[in-house]
């Protein structure tokens, strides 16, 4: 047994999401969102190589010597998966393990809004689920492949870094390829997506300017395409999208945006009332002629009034989401006020309600 067995084993126990390891701290582990001491001591460096350096093989090893990070997926058994992160630091070597659950979620178990699952059921275009790390995006992706996988025949292609959920093919057909392993980077997997006859893609993480024109360009051909984007909320997520391109190349994309755009799905993670868990907040931006034109025109300013007026069409904003979830008392109104975007809009919100 490796000697990490014992932490996963407690984090697995608290039904905690991380496990943070690194010299000079004891072994930490995230629970409902809180980092909190799995014991007193704290890790030498040499206990952290005994815990690290069996989980990976030599080139692994010569990978992290020389880049000085690492990414990996790691199965303890049957038990769970992780996604390893190694990493140098001041200390030494450091790395963060976050919980993989083995069974893929539905959308109804994460309680997930019905635009979420009318967005699955759509067969082109662009679908991007954005939020800080730790917002629990691919497990949201996930449900939404899950429903894809429950209701039709078609080929889901996931293109991860590394993969995370392992999907077992029910009415759809998987192709799993991680990057560094199966393929060499997304932009090259993406590009032989078109060869594979893919009828939904998963890009793990749109990074930089090629990877989203090879999205736009893939959704713009038919293909259901999902893909992720460090953004809090979904203007700025279409900005994001836009600004990594040079002013000369951003009239063009913008059109291929406002063309392709099924959905922007904003989400945050938040403490239940009753603390046994966390919950999602989810903004939803969906796509009409109206938001095509506030695109094509540098408008995104405007796109928070049309999810305020969009409630019938399943959007919403980030406060219209938290205001239900107080009614639902699944979250507390303290929980809400701490991530209000119009603390002044959902005050009065929740005193009405």
């Amino acid at each position: 047994m490796a000697t990490i067995d014992a932490l996963f084993d407690l984090l697995l126990q608290r039904k905690g999401s991380d496990l943070h390891i690194g010299v000079g701290r004891p072994p930490m582990v995230r629970i409902r969102g809180e980092l909190v001491a799995a014991r007193h001591a704290e890790s030498t460096e040499g206990e952290v190589a005994s815990l690290l350096f069996p989980l990976i093989g030599p080139e692994q090893k010569r990978k992290l010597e020389e880049e000085l990070d690492l990414d990996f997926a790691h199965a303890y058994g049957e038990k769970a998966r992780f996604r390893a992160s190694y990493f140098k630091k001041s200390s030494g070597y450091g790395a963060v393990f976050r919980v993989v659950p083995s069974r893929v979620a539905t959308l109804t178990d994460l309680g997930c809004p019905a635009a979420l699952r009318a967005i699955s059921e759509r067969r082109a275009g662009l679908v991007l689920v954005t939020g800080p790390t730790g917002s629990g995006k691919s497990t949201t992706l996930a449900a939404m492949l899950n429903h894809i996988n429950e209701t039709r025949p078609c080929h889901i292609l996931t293109i991860e870094d590394p993969i995370e959920f392992v999907h077992k093919p029910n009415r759809a057909r998987f192709t799993q390829r991680e990057v560094g392993r199966h393929v060499p980077d997304f932009a090259t997997a993406m590009k032989s997506a078109g060869r594979e006859d893919a009828d939904v893609i998963l890009v793990g993480e749109l990074r930089g300017a090629e990877t989203i024109a090879l999205a736009l360009r893939l959704s713009s051909f038919g293909v259901l395409v999902f893909g992720t984007v460090h953004t809090n909320s979904a203007p700025a997520t279409i900005d994001r999208i836009v600004n990594a391109f040079s002013s000369d190349e951003q009239p063009m994309v913008r059109g291929l945006l406002a063309e392709s755009l099924i959905a922007v799905v904003a989400q945050e993670l938040l403490p239940t009332a009753d603390g046994a868990g966390r919950v999602a907040a989810q903004e939803i931006l969906l796509g009409s002629s109206a938001l095509s034109t506030m695109i094509r025109d540098g408008k995104t300013y405007q796109i928070a009034s049309l999810m305020q007026g969009g409630r019938n069409q399943g959007m919403q904003t980030l406060d219209m989401a938290l205001v239900e979830l107080v009614d639902k008392r699944k979250i507390t109104a303290d929980v809400a006020l701490s991530r209000a975007r119009d603390r002044e809009f959902l005050s009065r919100a929740l005193r009405s309600s």
